[in-house]
């Protein structure tokens, strides 16, 4: 029995088997070159489906063709309802007013179901490359860029006079007020006090660094008026504005990232970049 050679339609049944798991292997390993050189989540969705649809295909013809299969069947006596249940259920079906005769219904089911098919079928939109920007892309960069004006809450366009000594005033770039991380506030410090220059550079003092804090990413609200520092209230981390907003109290370990900026020539305040450094918690650090 052991040198007893396989029939052609197990030794076909081998050949496909080990295709799909050469194709399963293939698929996981082209997985890691993708997610690897970053190319994509398109492709890396194509390289999952490959390695796990290789693998079912592999398992499911091992499982019919190369594995031993018992006709053991337990004897059972029918299951065949009695005549009355019978005819009760047919008159039930084919009354009148039975549900399946009901075409109202019927096509009611059948638009749900329809519909619920095709609203299924959009989130797979966003798997094309030209819908939406990948997670790399999407931390590449913020809403800041050359030529946008800062604006307030409510859109509106502020002038260096819109920030008046000893205030903090929250910024936005324009068009994207709802930006998450795009927040940053602006305050007017005296340029003598600098110990270090601010990263985004200052015009006659007025400075403007990003709004969320390094450590945890929650809102830097608390102006030490004075001291020129800023303190998170979440975790208590302090930073100081007159050192380019360094940490220099909680949990908090970068400084927060300055904007750099200018007076536009109609006098209203534009960013000249992005920020100097990724905004927000470190686990968001862009490359």
């Amino acid at each position: 029995m052991s040198g007893r050679r396989p029939p052609a339609t197990e030794r076909a049944a081998g050949r496909r088997i080990v295709t799909a798991f050469l194709a399963s292997a293939a698929g996981a390993v082209g997985f890691a070159v993708v997610y690897g050189l970053n190319a994509g989540p398109q492709w890396e969705g194509v390289c999952l489906a490959v390695a796990f649809a290789g693998l079912a295909v592999g398992l499911a013809q091992w499982g019919r063709h190369l594995v031993p299969v018992g006709g053991y069947v337990e004897e059972h006596e029918g299951f065949t309802s009695p005549p009355d249940e019978q005819a009760m259920t047919a008159a039930v079906l084919t009354a009148p007013d039975s549900p399946v005769r009901r075409r109202g219904l019927l096509a009611a089911l059948g638009l749900a179901v329809t519909a619920l098919g095709v609203a299924a079928l959009f989130p797979l939109r966003s798997l094309l490359p030209w819908n939406r920007r990948s997670p790399a892309e999407a931390l590449s960069g913020t809403p800041w860029a050359p030529g946008v004006r800062l604006v307030d809450e409510q859109g509106r366009p502020l002038r260096p006079e819109d920030v008046p000594a000893n205030t903090v005033v929250g910024v936005f770039p324009e068009g994207s007020v709802d930006s998450g991380d795009g927040p940053a506030f602006a305050v007017r410090l005296e340029p003598e006090r600098f110990t270090r220059p601010p990263s985004g550079g200052h015009v006659n003092g007025l400075v403007v660094w990003s709004l969320l804090c390094t450590h945890a990413s929650c809102p830097v609200r608390l102006y030490l008026k004075g001291t020129g520092r800023v303190l998170c209230p979440c975790h208590q981390s302090s930073f100081d504005l007159l050192a380019d907003a360094r940490p220099v109290a909680g949990p908090a370990a970068r400084p927060l990232p300055g904007l750099p900026f200018e007076v536009g020539p109609d006098g209203f305040l534009r960013a000249t970049g992005d920020f100097t450094g990724p905004p927000g918690a470190g686990s968001w650090r862009r490359q």
